[in-house]
């Protein structure tokens, strides 16, 4: 069981990689003329993309609902996150290999192809998404009655075996 001091715990990383991941889609075009830092920052993004990820279906095996076996149930509730976190991080690495191999050897030229201009848009508009799921997942993961024997389940049980 997910106790309240582990979860505020788990919660301060969540969003201290989710703040990271904001701060790095903000300003990582300021670091245009450092290549290897932003490519030191790509890397360690999508690194954190992946923990998120992990961490979030860390707290979905942790939960009561899932140790009875309604994993279904859970990926029905929690199927947009996972998806869109998964297209996120493919968006994420594609933009990222685009922009260093564009840039790689000349940082300093202005450099955006129709292409870079239109997964640069997929991308940020897929964080946008992400952020908001993410943490309503996050605060959702929350709740007790996921982490211990409810009415709801046992109907809900009841019905998965018919």
């Amino acid at each position: 069981m997910l106790q309240t001091n582990n979860y505020s715990l788990v919660l301060l990383i969540q969003l201290a990689l989710l703040a990271f991941d904001l701060f790095v889609n903000s300003f990582s075009e300021l670091l245009r003329a450092a290549p290897v830092i932003q490519l030191v920052l790509f890397i360690i993004q999508d690194i954190a993309i992946l923990f998120n990820v992990i961490i979030i279906l860390l707290m979905m095996f942790n939960t009561y609902v899932f140790q009875v076996g309604l994993v279904s149930l859970l990926l029905e509730r929690f199927r947009a996150l996972l998806m869109l976190s998964a297209l996120y991080l493919t968006l994420s690495i594609c933009l990222h290999c685009w922009v260093m191999n564009l840039r790689w050897m000349e940082s300093n030229r202005f450099v955006w192809t129709n292409g870079l201009q239109v997964l640069f848009v997929f991308q940020r508009l897929a964080a946008v998404l992400y952020y908001y799921f993410y943490k309503r997942t996050t605060e959702y993961l929350g709740d007790p009655r996921l982490y211990e024997d409810c009415p709801w389940l046992r109907d809900a049980f009841a019905r998965a075996r018919q």
